[in-house]
């Protein structure tokens, strides 16, 4: 395994644990609504949000075609 496919999975894993906590913060605030709940989800989607647009543009900022030849 390549240190760049390596690193891909540890973002996409990064994105599911992002998301996940967030949604867990969001099920925790219908429950008992803390404020701070709320704003943990908010601040852990927009964490999914980046690491997925970080992901998306990995080639380009690495350098690499934007074909995906690599």
């Amino acid at each position: 395994m390549s240190l760049i496919a390596f690193h891909r999975f540890l973002i996409s894993a990064g994105i599911v644990f992002c998301a996940g906590f967030a949604a867990w913060e969001v099920r925790a605030f219908t429950r008992t609504s803390r404020p701070g709940s709320i704003v943990l989800a908010i601040l852990f989607a927009l964490l999914a949000v980046g690491l997925v647009l970080y992901l998306r543009r990995l080639n380009r900022i690495l350098g690499y075609e934007s074909d995906g030849s690599r």
